[in-house]
């Protein structure tokens, strides 16, 4: 009982959060030196965290399991320390002020969940498609490449250009249609398309980058969760002040 009661006042501490921030810092800072002088780190954007890390020496990518497990700890801290906030102040008036730093904490936590969703089954590949030929992406589906288009200047630069593609079946049933640009780019199934390069002579042929961020959706609705805590937080001292 009294192991159990030192673990629970260690993630109740606020002391806690403060040296876990401070040793997470120092881990990524020892860490923004090293990676330049590793070549294991060129495959580190190519392969989900967990799957490069399990596939890296302990010796290059220990402070990144170092910070991976900071994170959990700084983890239960917030849980628990949101948990407690809310139960030694449910008698306070101004609910606002009590539940939003609580907003924020959870923003947070839906931020760490998306990037751990995203370390587990992330994908990146680039791949080359040229006008008329049919690509087999990660998730079964058939990528049909129709029509690349380019706008060109009056000295024949290329100043603006396009790709139009359609999602198939195996079977060649269109499942969709759609169109790619540099800055609008195709999202099918839980996979995104993003039109990198393009090339019109001796074929016309475009440069693709296939990509996987299970964690996208968790991370938009941790950026907005905590957006609206800091708002209602600000405001609402504001108005405790005036």
């Amino acid at each position: 009982m009294r192991v159990f009661k030192g673990i629970l006042n260690f993630f109740l501490s606020l002391r806690t959060a403060i040296w876990l921030l401070i040793g997470l810092l120092l881990l990524l800072l020892f860490g923004s030196f090293i990676m330049p002088k590793s070549v294991e780190f060129q495959s580190i954007n190519l392969l989900p965290l967990f799957t490069w890390l399990k596939a890296s020496p302990f010796k290059v990518s220990w402070w990144l399991s170092g910070s991976v497990f900071l994170l959990f700890l700084l983890t239960a801290n917030t849980i628990l320390c949101s948990i407690e906030s809310i139960i030694k102040k449910h008698e306070m008036k101004q609910w606002l002020l009590i539940i939003s730093p609580q907003i924020i904490h959870i923003g947070f936590l839906f931020i760490l969940l998306a990037h751990l969703f995203s370390s587990i089954g992330s994908m990146r590949a680039n791949v080359v498609a040229y006008e008329g030929s049919h690509l087999i992406l990660p998730n079964g589906i058939v990528l049909e490449m129709k029509n690349i288009i380019a706008d060109l200047s009056p000295d024949g630069y290329i100043i603006n250009y396009r790709a139009d593609i359609g999602y198939l079946e195996e079977e060649g049933k269109m499942l969709k249609q759609d169109s790619l640009s540099p800055n609008e780019p195709s999202f099918y199934r839980g996979l995104g398309l993003y039109l990198k390069n393009i090339q019109l002579h001796p074929v016309r042929v475009v440069l693709l980058e296939v990509s996987r961020e299970p964690g996208a959706l968790l991370a938009l609705i941790g950026g907005i969760l905590f957006l609206i805590g800091t708002v209602i937080l600000v405001a609402m001292k504001i108005v405790k002040e005036k």
